[in-house]
């Protein structure tokens, strides 16, 4: 199969959606590639914050998104010994403190509206193996696999908006440093108990975090932070120390995580990392959102940070094929104005990790 567009997107995440349906919508021919054959795969980064609320709004999108199921924040929590410590509202003016929207409704609109687009396609199930250059080494489109069927996309620019482990990344041969944060995540997932309240609620266990995230549909997803590579010798131990940990610091769930929470198999481990790549751009190629700038899971940015990256790719793009000029010169821009802003985060990511404990210091009183 040999196809051509102007832009080929590899990644029909949140970032890859978003700026596919906003390429289109310019009326720039679009190929986005996605490797998984649904969009309801496991997800877990899904907490919009103000940055990924306003660009949705800004495209008429957020209307749609909360038809599809989204769940407002009401504050976030901060327990000890069965007491809340510390708790956080919505400032004046707003009207949470965060957003959970499923991977599945969110990706479900954005390909929704990209789809009436006769210059749009979306191609699910398909892997890139390749990446095609000319005589000047300007990346000039791609291969891929669709099932058993070889696929060649010849496209002006290629867009890498596939994640942190990013094969367009790997293909073009761009560096990234990666950043390890001294402990690793485990994830699990439970029904959340009748009248349960849309909010955040962190403990600090061992010295380490616990977080529970409500979730739209009627669920909690539970976070423990781990030692970095602890997780392989932990499996070998009975998980009732960490089920115990939970009931412990929420009693309110000790039937519920009982019932659902049997073994590590209802566990999933995230090695959490950040990374610094010196460059984003190459003649005829962009990657963006995790593959650029990965983020570690403290604040939830990361999902954020794609939809400001869309958003800004969107113009750079439409300008470099206006002008005609695909090279890393003209393509740095999208670069020149995002870096700043994901860097700060990402600092500020590791200022909340250092200072996490912090919030479950007790007041002395004067």
């Amino acid at each position: 199969m040999n196809l051509e567009a102007d832009v080929c997107i590899v990644g029909a995440g949140p970032g890859g959606a978003l700026l596919g349906y906003l390429l289109a919508k310019k009326g720039i021919s679009t190929i986005v590639l996605e490797r998984h054959k649904g969009i309801d795969k496991e997800f877990r980064g899904e907490h919009l914050n103000q940055d990924g609320e306003r660009v949705l709004k800004k495209y008429g999108l957020y209307d749609q998104v909360e038809a599809a199921g989204l769940l407002l924040m009401e504050r976030v929590e901060y327990w000890q010994d069965g007491n809340v410590l510390k708790t956080i509202t919505p400032g004046a003016g707003e009207q949470h403190v965060g957003i959970h929207v499923p991977q599945k409704n969110l990706l479900s609109v954005l390909i929704q509206a990209s789809e009436p687009y006769q210059n749009f396609k979306l191609m699910m199930g398909t892997k890139v193996t390749d990446l095609m250059f000319n005589d000047t080494g300007c990346v000039t489109g791609l291969k891929a696999i669709n099932g058993e069927q070889e696929v060649t996309i010849n496209s002006k620019i290629v867009v890498g908006a596939d994640g942190r482990f990013s094969t367009v990344r790997k293909l073009a041969e761009m560096p990234f440093t990666k950043k390890t944060h001294g402990y690793d995540l485990l994830w699990a997932k439970i029904q959340s108990p009748a009248n349960w309240e849309p909010t955040i609620k962190n403990a600090l266990v061992n010295g380490n975090q616990l977080a529970l995230f409500t979730q739209a549909g009627g669920f909690i997803q539970i976070g423990w932070n781990i030692e970095e590579d602890s997780y392989p010798s932990l499996k070998k131990q009975s998980c009732e120390p960490f089920i115990k940990q939970v009931t412990e610091a929420f009693p309110e769930l000790t039937e519920t995580i009982r019932t659902q929470i049997q073994s590590w198999d209802d566990f999933i481990l995230l090695k959490v990392q950040s990374s610094y790549s010196p460059t984003w751009v190459k003649d005829g190629l962009v990657i963006m959102g995790d593959a650029s700038h990965t983020m570690s899971p403290t604040g939830a940015f990361g999902i954020n940070c794609s939809l400001l990256d869309a958003d800004v790719l969107a113009d750079v793009l439409s300008e470099a094929l206006d002008k005609q000029s695909h090279s890393a010169a003209q393509l740095k821009r999208f670069e020149h104005e995002r870096r700043d802003h994901t860097e700060k985060l990402q600092q500020q990511q590791r200022e909340k990790e250092k200072t996490y404990r912090d919030n479950f210091a007790v007041p002395v009183l004067s």
